[in-house]
């Protein structure tokens, strides 16, 4: 098969995570490998959107582009992606929508712009959500229980019930920018602990998505339309392009920090930088933007 040609199928999906285990054995230490592997492997950018792109709904689309074109994407299509697998391999889920917290208004914003799962498991619920990037970005899923502190390489991450609504609220380590240019960049996040998004348990399905996936692609209020993104996690942290500035972030949870180690690259390299650092290769010329809205790594 070539890269251009086939429907979706789950083979190729494994093989670019690189999963080797069953294709059928529906239990948490598949959900959390799988979870893990899509992370680590395909990066949260919205690159199409600098590049004159424009980014569909359609599962086949999503595919051929995550899966057969080396690129990643956004919740709407990596998260839209990962629910299909799941379904596939036959875990029970739920689509559902969520509010991402805005520090400026210091509330969630109004739209439900961010797609998750809640997958069900032996009576147990989890939440999956493979495409929030950075260091809010879960590399398992987490249990849906109120309270409950669940540390990951990212730092302590929990699920808190507040009635009809839960919020996923993180507490992170100190930051340590190594180039004393970027000590009071407004990448850096100086608040340990924080709200991510809030979600009601409500079932979504894809339409609910597609009036939202239009309006961040063209509003000027968006944060997708004022910054270009690509992260890549890897097994210590992760690497995020923002614009120009490109970020190496290691995670030291032994010495509580995380270390920061930001530059600027020129538009020369970037190329470079994203096919040798980020695993991106693009068909079309990157115009990028680091406008300023609202965004901490």
């Amino acid at each position: 098969m070539s890269s251009s040609e086939g429907k979706m199928n789950l083979e190729e999906y494994f093989q670019r995570i690189g999963f080797h285990g069953p294709h059928d054995k529906v239990d948490l230490a598949s959900l959390k490998l799988i979870h893990k592997l899509h992370v680590m492997t395909i990066p949260f950018e919205n690159l199409s959107m600098h590049c004159g792109e424009w980014v569909t709904m359609d599962l086949e689309d999503i595919f051929n582009k995550l899966e057969r074109s080396s690129r990643g994407g956004w919740c709407l299509e990596s998260n839209y992606l990962f629910g299909w697998v799941l379904r596939e391999m036959g875990f029970k889920v739920t689509m559902l929508s969520s509010k991402v917290f805005n520090s400026v208004l210091n509330d969630f914003a109004p739209g439900e712009d961010h797609l998750i799962y809640l997958v069900e498991i032996d009576g147990k619920v989890y939440l999956a959500d493979v495409s929030f990037g950075v260091s809010s970005q879960i590399w398992e899923p987490l249990e849906l229980i109120s309270g409950k502190d669940q540390p990951q390489g990212a730092g302590v991450f929990r699920l808190l019930n507040k009635g009809e609504i839960w919020i996923l609220e993180k507490t992170c380590r100190k930051p340590v920018v190594v180039n004393p240019e970027f000590s009071s960049s407004s990448l850096v996040n100086k608040v340990q602990t924080f709200q991510i998004y809030c979600f009601t348990l409500e079932p979504r399905g894809v339409e609910h998505f597609k009036e939202r996936s239009h309006f961040l692609q063209i509003s000027p209020t968006s944060l997708f339309t004022n910054k270009s993104i690509c992260c890549q996690q890897t097994p210590t942290g992760f690497k995020v392009l923002v614009g120009l500035i490109y970020s190496v972030v290691t995670y030291k949870p032994e010495e509580g920090v995380d270390i920061l180690d930001m530059r600027y690259i020129t538009e020369d390299e970037l190329d470079k930088v994203l096919k040798e650092q980020l695993n991106v290769r693009l068909q079309k010329k990157l115009t990028p933007s680091n406008k300023k809205t609202c965004y901490k790594l």
